[in-house]
């Protein structure tokens, strides 16, 4: 008889394909040596902090001895770094926020939980757009909800707007959208989010509920050959942003994340107060203090941005040469080519062969494909391009 609930047990049956990849990416560095495995199988940037983050540690680290340095606070966060954030934020996104828009959590995964818990009654459904980050359905069933995913445009993976509004349904209560998208690098048009906000305004009116839009946007300010990423907040009273510092300031392990709601959501203090009640009840209690004040020495910079378009580069030149058929990403630093012979995972596992670590797109709920996270050295893409070669040749 097994200690761990039902769920819990079937999840860990399932593992995610990034952490399977990822730790047999280790057992192959230590067989092989590090410079001989090329790994692009986990999102984690390696490039290093800004350097205002360490100015805003050591400004910090000045007053840590102080009554309270590390004491409880509002469980949305500082007032004073909520009221930066949404300073920050608004000049981001094209609109006038304030503290009162924003709310802090323990990274973008906290805040979705946060949000989830505050929105979802047992039943409910949350629909996506595949290919899909695995772990949004883990949420969801976090709090009783269900998820669902409508697939994007093969040619180009934007959203495939008519398949969304056959999709849209009673239980229907949140509509997620991640631009620019992991796994594709797909960066949504103006025109493809004013489509979607018509069609849940219809949908709503004829459920007679608001059906919310949930913009996931960690990449934003990864954007390549000029592209802008359009803000869902002026378009939709019920549009809410999901972010976090864990790309742009490569803060990933720091866990500092923020919701941001539209200024037009007649119902934004009853809102507020939600997820700041859940915030609490979750285990979350606070974002973390050193965070927020790293967050706040460091809004307005951000990593290297032209290293990762020359990673870009660099990459999409390895993958033309060796044969392969790809979509050039928009945004974000993944790759989502076609798997050579259909078979993902068997693909997957013959580049392994040759020691190079992908993800199979089954695990984001788009078989046929596979994601390369470009966010290594520049070395490391163009070193992997004998054992591409290779993998490619077997198909």
């Amino acid at each position: 008889m097994s200690i761990l609930a039902d769920s819990v047990a079937g999840y860990m049956r399932n593992a995610s394909w990034i952490r399977r990849m990822f730790e047999a990416g280790g057992q192959l560095k230590a067989r092989y040596g590090a410079d001989k495995v090329y790994d692009f199988s986990l999102g984690n940037p390696d490039l290093p902090a800004p350097a205002a983050v360490a100015e805003g540690l050591r400004a910090f680290a000045a007053h840590a001895e102080e009554p309270f340095a590390f004491g409880y606070m509002p469980n949305g966060g500082f007032a004073w770094a909520r009221e930066k954030l949404a300073a920050s934020v608004a000049r981001e996104q094209g609109l006038a926020l304030g503290a009162e828009d924003v709310i802090l959590g323990c990274g973008a995964a906290g805040m979705f939980n946060a949000f989830l818990r505050a929105v979802i009654n047992p039943g409910d459904e949350m629909l996506g757009i595949a290919p899909y980050f695995v772990e949004y359905g883990f949420y969801v069933a976090n709090h009783g909800g269900t998820f669902r995913a409508v697939m994007s445009r093969k040619d180009d993976f934007a959203p495939d707007v008519q398949a969304l509004e056959d999709a849209v349904g009673a239980q229907t209560r949140i509509l997620l959208i991640n631009s620019p998208n992991n796994p594709t690098g797909a960066v949504y048009s103006l025109d493809v989010l004013k489509d979607i906000v018509s069609l849940l305004e219809r949908k709503s009116r004829q459920y007679g509920k608001p059906i919310w839009l949930v913009a996931d946007e960690p990449y934003r300010f990864l954007a390549y050959d000029g592209a802008s990423v359009p803000s869902v907040l002026p378009l939709y009273p019920y549009a809410v942003v999901i972010s976090s510092f864990s790309k742009n300031l490569s803060l990933p392990g720091e866990r500092v994340g923020y919701a941001v709601v539209s200024p037009q959501l007649p119902e934004k203090a009853e809102l507020m107060a939600a997820l700041a009640l859940t915030n609490r009840i979750l285990g979350f209690v606070n974002p973390p203090v050193i965070g927020q004040h790293l967050m706040a020495a460091a809004l307005g910079s951000q990593v290297a941005v032209e290293v990762y378009a020359a990673r870009r580069k660099a990459m999409a030149e390895v993958l033309r040469q060796t044969g392969y058929e790809f979509h050039m990403p928009g945004g974000a630093f993944y790759f989502f080519p076609k798997a050579p012979g259909g078979d993902d995972v068997a693909f997957v596992n013959t580049l392994l062969e040759e020691r190079v670590l992908a993800v199979p797109g089954s695990g984001f709920g788009c078989p046929g494909y596979f994601r390369l996270a470009f966010c290594v050295d520049e070395k490391v893409i163009r070193n992997a391009a004998d054992g591409f070669a290779k993998a490619r040749a077997k198909f």
